[in-house]
């Protein structure tokens, strides 16, 4: 079983004007929400550990994970707010965010409710703002490290600075990460902040040489590439109407997973060997995933069907 760690959130389209205001539509979200949705949409089992409000908006999350058939015994329900991140779209249907959880329910995760979890897992992603934020971000890095040498760890920066402007917050979460982890998947927009100046091949080699098993960067219009320790490979995105991007790195995420899943490679060992049509193979499967959620509106992640 996987376990997807952080953030479950309301996302808030703006959807247009009314006679006295504005008319929101509020949607079931976060990264690592999406990204659990993903791999049950999908057809593999996943549990989410998170913290998640006693409030109505709570128990809608709650029961938008159960829902999609998602274990939701180890979420830690909490008196606080649920997060609410505000989404604009722009004329290509990328997403600009602004977030108001200080203090919200998904940061309250306590390091009690690691006792609660399963002894054997697949595998554990984690990433997103879950990674700076506290007290979360000290409950994950204990599971962390307690687990990764002996269950693959899957990690995604996932930058929102507007969540924690602190950029110094991030990359001591990725140097913190990179020899813990054997899956890292990170944007090319987020590459840059992290490692300014930075060639791909440079910050592939230098995770890789940390132990990172498989470096994989998305690169949105430019399609997607993946390094492990013997190939480097990439892949083009596939040409579709673009309604929104929001979710299409979760949708990637979630698919690349599943893709290791199919094979029986959830391990770094099974990883450092796959060789390139694999890798190729893989990474086809992601983008293809991506697209389908980029073609329709407000992270609406593709089922195991329409991979077929």
């Amino acid at each position: 079983m996987f376990l997807v760690c952080g953030e479950a959130l309301m996302d808030v389209f703006a959807v247009g004007d009314t006679a006295t205001g504005v008319a929101l539509d509020a949607r079931v979200g976060g990264s690592p929400f999406n990204v659990a949705v993903g791999l049950a949409r999908l057809a593999q089992p996943v549990a989410f550990f998170g913290a998640v409000s006693r409030g109505f908006l709570g128990e809608r999350l709650v029961r938008a994970l159960a829902d999609e058939g998602i274990v939701i015994d180890f979420i830690e329900r909490v008196a606080a707010p649920t997060t609410l991140g505000l989404i604009g779209l722009d004329a290509q249907g990328v997403p600009a965010y602004s977030f108001y959880g200080e203090g919200g329910a998904d940061r309250q995760l306590s390091r009690d409710a690691l006792q609660r979890l399963p002894a054997t897992l697949s595998a554990i992603h984690l990433g997103s703002y879950a990674s700076v934020v506290e007290p979360i971000a000290s409950t994950l890095r204990e599971l962390v490290e307690r687990e990764h040498a002996r269950t693959l760890i899957s990690f995604d920066p996932n930058i929102r600075l507007n969540v924690e402007p602190d950029l110094a917050r991030w990359h001591a979460a990725l140097e913190g990460m990179l020899p813990r982890t054997q899956l890292l998947k990170i944007s090319e927009e987020d590459l840059a902040l992290l490692r300014p100046g930075m060639s791909l091949h440079a910050f592939a080699a230098a995770a890789l040489a940390q132990g990172v098993a498989l470096v994989v960067v998305t690169r949105g219009a430019e399609g997607a590439a993946a390094w492990t320790a013997r190939h480097h490979v990439s892949a083009p995105p596939l040409p579709i109407e673009v309604v929104d991007t929001v979710g299409a790195g979760d949708t990637f995420q979630a698919a690349l997973l599943t893709w290791l899943a199919e094979q029986r490679c959830l391990t770094g060992a099974a990883i450092a060997v796959l060789d390139e049509p694999q890798l190729v193979s893989a990474l086809r499967f992601a983008t293809r995933a991506a697209a389908i959620t980029c073609s329709r509106r407000g992270a609406d992640l593709p089922r195991r069907a329409e991979l077929n």
